[in-house]
């Protein structure tokens, strides 16, 4: 709401261009309807001016919040004095934004502010669910809803599946899914990490062994393939299992029985297998460091799950999931600060979803159970922050030497251009000229792909060998 309909018209204007539908209280007698309306209205982002005819903002900031609004709430005036920003910073305000504002920088604000309410709405959500039942498979950015459409078909079907992805970005979770979901989710669901066990040891970790089969085999053990009769075992990392490992793994796959170590007989087994790996399987095939034969028996179904960076509109019920796991449920869900959020949108992740709970676990101890606040956050992430731009993807700052005459905005749009080019040209590359799977690699529709090709004149040819 603002107090000038000039302006008002303005912002409609600009807003509906980027795509929002815009909910207008030009007047004073609007205000009780806005107050009102507030706690369930699903509005992304409220503007609200300072001065609002005869009525103070900051005064309707505070009503907003007391009857329970969870809209970011941006505060417009063209009074910029630090009294004003103060005051309407600690009355609640998402931000301060003295007017007339600049359209890009305007712009990036809003699409943060939207982000920052899906965040409370998350935690708020999060925190009613019982725990444990909390979405293990967050998030609803197209990869993600894809995934759960393909779920419940892959569970039911008793078939191996191999689960491909970076390190971090939760093949386990995903595996446990399916599990859950499957007519095996009585029977036990065992995970084993294949590049975590010394190569001497897999095959007792995965057949077991009898008393005395080696030095140090003091009593008799099942292999995890007992463990999981009837269910499902995980193999994780299965990339970095040895030749000679794999080869008696994928007998007993076959035969569906397996022999101890040091063992005479047979044991038959009910397994489903899911297996997953951060390298490439067909060329560690290829390169014959994967047997053919096992990858195949293992990739009945292939899933894959995107790195974080590349579906960061999950990253508000992502950041609220995982603060669910570590905050007393008896205890309101700490608040988010929106610099805290736009730092976390611009940092890469390397580390996926794991580096991610890691980061917020972090920010817990820190924060003391106050708000997380960019300070909270470790150093890597903190110092990522940067304008985001509204529907488009955070990209990591690139050094641009700044020319005289060009404003802090045109350095940023160079920069960001200079990024996607040369995103662009790496994922061709890897896909060696695949459009398709470059821009399944990027997360972009092939019609999206193709436009920012043509957009900056690369030529896709010279890639295909």
């Amino acid at each position: 709401m603002d107090d000038e309909p000039v302006v008002i018209r303005a912002l409609e204007r600009m807003l509906t261009v980027r795509g929002y539908t815009v909910d207008s209280f030009a007047t004073a007698d609007d205000l009780e309807t806005l107050v009102a309306r507030a706690p369930d209205a699903p509005w992304d982002a409220i503007l609200l001016d300072v001065n609002i005819g005869p009525t103070n903002g900051l005064e309707l900031l505070s009503r907003l919040q007391a009857v329970g609004n969870r809209a970011a709430v941006i505060m417009l005036t063209g009074d910029d004095s630090a009294a004003t920003a103060t005051a309407a910073l600690k009355g609640g305000a998402f931000h301060y934004v003295v007017k007339p504002p600049r359209v890009d920088a305007f712009l990036d604000l809003v699409g943060l502010a939207a982000l920052q309410t899906a965040l409370r709405r998350e935690l708020t959500r999060v925190s009613a669910v019982p725990p444990g039942e909390a979405g293990t498979l967050a998030g609803h950015s197209p990869a993600m809803t894809e995934l759960r459409r393909k779920l419940p078909p892959i569970a039911a079907a008793n078939v191996s599946v191999l689960v491909v992805g970076e390190s971090g970005t939760g093949k386990e979770v995903l595996a446990r899914a399916i599990h859950r979901a499957s007519p095996r989710a009585a029977r036990p669901f065992v995970p084993l990490n294949c590049g975590a066990i010394p190569e001497g040891l897999i095959d007792s970790e995965l057949f077991g062994h009898t008393r005395g089969a080696f030095t140090g085999a003091v009593a008799a053990r099942a292999g995890v393939f007992v463990e999981a009769d009837g269910g499902t075992l995980f193999l994780d990392e299965i990339g970095d299992m040895p030749l000679p490992v794999q080869a008696r793994l994928l007998r007993a796959l076959q035969e569906h029985e397996v022999r101890a170590v040091g063992g005479e007989g047979v044991r038959a087994v009910d397994v489903r297998v899911i297996a997953a790996t951060n390298v490439d399987l067909e060329r560690a095939v290829q390169a014959g460091r994967f047997r053919a034969d096992l990858y195949f028996r293992l990739n009945v179904v292939n899933l894959h799950l995107p790195p974080l960076r590349q579906r960061l509109d999950d990253l508000p019920e992502l950041v609220a999931v995982l603060l669910g796991r570590h905050v007393d449920p008896s205890t309101e869900p700490p608040r988010v600060e929106g610099d805290a959020l736009a730092a976390m949108l611009a940092y890469a992740w390397p580390g996926n979803i794991r580096e991610l709970e890691n980061a917020l676990r972090h920010a817990l101890a820190m924060s003391d159970g106050g708000p997380i606040t960019i300070d909270a956050l470790p150093a890597a992430v903190s110092s990522s922050l940067r304008r985001l731009a509204q529907g488009s993807s955070p990209i990591a700052p690139i050094p641009v030497a700044p020319s005289p005459d060009e404003t802090l905005t045109e350095a940023k749009r160079r920069a960001a251009a200079q990024f996607e080019r040369s995103y662009l040209l790496r994922v061709l590359e890897q896909a060696k000229g695949s459009i398709s799977t470059a821009a399944r690699m990027a997360g972009v529709d092939r019609t999206n792909f193709r436009r920012l090709l043509q957009r900056h004149g690369i030529d896709v040819s010279r890639f295909r060998s």
